[in-house]
């Protein structure tokens, strides 16, 4: 798969990628690096991002629905208002610039294997 001239797919080399608003359904980026990439507003809906590097990337607002990011860096990534819903984030790596201002992860699969369920008021 190729989308805005870069190839998509396991183990890439995807440092600093513009892939702002692209559709990314089902995409298999395990093992990628995508650190510094901009995936605003992308749909990742479904996406295997096991073990990728998405150190510094920008996340915001991408759609995240039941994609896998087991054992992805996330350090100094922005996931704010990203949905996450049903998403895998077992063994994520985050540190205290993770932002995940707005994020809805509500069904995915947490750090220890629970699963998030948000209170309800």
């Amino acid at each position: 798969m190729e989308v805005n001239g870069y190839r998509i797919k396991p183990r890439a080399n995807l440092e600093g990628a513009n892939l702002r608003e692209a559709n990314l359904e089902g995409a298999n980026l395990s093992h990628a690096n995508l650190s510094r990439a901009n995936l605003s507003r992308a749909n990742l809906m479904h996406a295997d991002l096991s073990h990728a590097n998405l150190t510094g990337a920008s996340l915001a607002g991408a759609n995240l629905l039941e994609a896998d990011l087991s054992h992805a860096n996330l350090n100094e990534a922005s996931l704010s208002s990203a949905e996450l819903i049903n998403a895998n984030l077992t063994g994520v790596r985050t540190d205290d610039d993770t932002d995940w201002f707005n994020a809805d992860i509500t069904g995915a699969t947490m750090w220890n294997g629970t699963i998030w369920k948000p209170h309800e008021y």
